[in-house]
């Protein structure tokens, strides 16, 4: 809960100047929900694309990952009077969504001044427990009393909001709104020659490494191949322009590739298949049961993205620098989704765990679970966005 309770103490010049069309602003009070809100907003862009969305989080660090086109991003300024009116004036709100609790008092009561239609979203119990809160008590009613529509994350926390004079019928438990894991598409003709070419062969990926984890990977690949002797590497590049320096590395610890930017195809003698090309984690996910999520095993890059690989059905490994996704891949750790390794030696000894059947169905099983949770908030939210738009639309 890096962010919540965290307030930005100066006034924070605008990024931009405010986009044409309708404008969702959305508040984060975590991380986590940064993710969340991120995700939710490209969803909502694959139904209709005219919207902008402004995420403000409050406070830079950590900054949230995958702006999307569309996306605006922003620190709060600080809750004054002052600040917080040329806040909205200057971006003019059509819709505001606020998560978790740990309000703003001033920002909220000038949205409610100014009309702006508000939904507080995966409203949880300790988002109401601030000494602030149970001082004034009245203040937090009021600003409750500024949303139109409440999602509780839990029968708790929903309690909890009775207790505090939210009305029945403004209440509603959808569960958490999380990150979840969203397919990425490949092109399936692809997906069914390569499924030929590597049919029987045991298959693992090494997604999006640096080049300071390659001889890593490579000595984890030699490792496990003298238990698996068919096996393949298919390794993709963090930054597909430098394909030329992995080749370079390939070809020092006396690996032959096949080059995917090449048009090469492996063949019964390829050990590695270097996916230097972007836009095709897709198919690299669906043929590979095992992913090895890198630029996690040296500090500076923050790990990438374990959702992508658990919506496929791929079960995931990691080193120990995952600052980005930290919360993330505790979750799937905690669900048997994921295997945290430090070294060639650790990733050798999981690809060998995990060459049995039984076991990388468990994980993946378990890693879909992780990523289909909290899709009845986001579904639920989605919808009621899409009515509040049509009807200004209409209007």
């Amino acid at each position: 809960m890096a962010y919540a309770g965290k307030g930005q103490k100066t006034d924070n010049a605008v990024v931009q100047d405010r986009p044409d069309g309708p404008l969702i602003w959305g508040h984060a009070t975590s991380p986590s929900r940064a993710a969340a809100l991120l995700q939710l907003g490209a969803r909502l862009r694959a139904q209709r694309a005219d919207f902008n969305l402004l995420l403000t989080t409050p406070t830079p660090d950590p900054s949230p990952d995958h702006l999307h086109r569309g996306d605006i991003w922003q620190v709060l300024p600080e809750d004054t009077t002052a600040a917080t009116a040329r806040f909205l004036d200057h971006w003019r709100p059509d819709i505001g969504l606020w998560t978790g609790g740990y309000f703003r008092p001033v920002l909220i009561e000038q949205a409610k001044r100014r009309e702006l239609p508000m939904i507080l979203i995966d409203a949880c119990e300790e988002g109401f427990n601030a000494p602030h809160q149970r001082w004034l008590p009245e203040i937090l009613r009021s600003n409750l009393e500024s949303f139109d529509s409440i999602f509780a994350r839990s029968g708790t926390a929903a309690q909890k909001l009775r207790r505090l004079g939210v009305a029945e019928e403004a209440l509603t438990v959808t569960g958490p709104l999380q990150e979840g894991g969203n397919a990425l598409p490949c092109n399936e003709s692809e997906r069914e020659e390569m499924a030929r070419i590597l049919a029987g062969r045991p298959v693992w990926l090494a997604a999006m490494a640096q080049p300071e984890e390659v001889p890593t990977i490579l000595e984890a690949h030699r490792m496990s191949s003298r238990m698996a002797h068919r096996q393949l590497l298919i390794l993709v590049p963090d930054d597909e322009t430098r394909g030329p320096e992995f080749r370079t590395l390939l070809d020092e610890q006396g690996f032959a590739p096949a080059i995917r930017s090449a048009g090469e195809k492996p063949n019964e003698g390829t050990q590695v298949l270097l996916a230097d090309t972007r836009g095709e984690m897709g198919l690299w996910y669906r043929l590979a049961p095992v992913s090895f999520m890198a630029s996690s095993l040296v500090p500076g890059f923050g790990g990438r993205n374990p959702f992508e690989p658990a919506a496929l059905g791929s079960a995931i490994l990691y080193g120990p620098n995952v600052s980005r996704y930290r919360a993330a891949y505790t979750r799937f750790t905690n669900a048997g989704a994921a295997i945290s390794i430090k070294d060639s030696t650790t990733l050798s000894a999981a690809l060998h765990q995990l060459a049995a059947p039984d076991r990388v169905a468990q994980m993946a099983a378990a890693g879909w679970e992780v990523a289909s949770e909290g899709a009845e908030a986001t579904d639920r939210i989605i919808d009621l966005l899409q009515d509040m738009l049509d009807l200004m639309e209409a209007g």
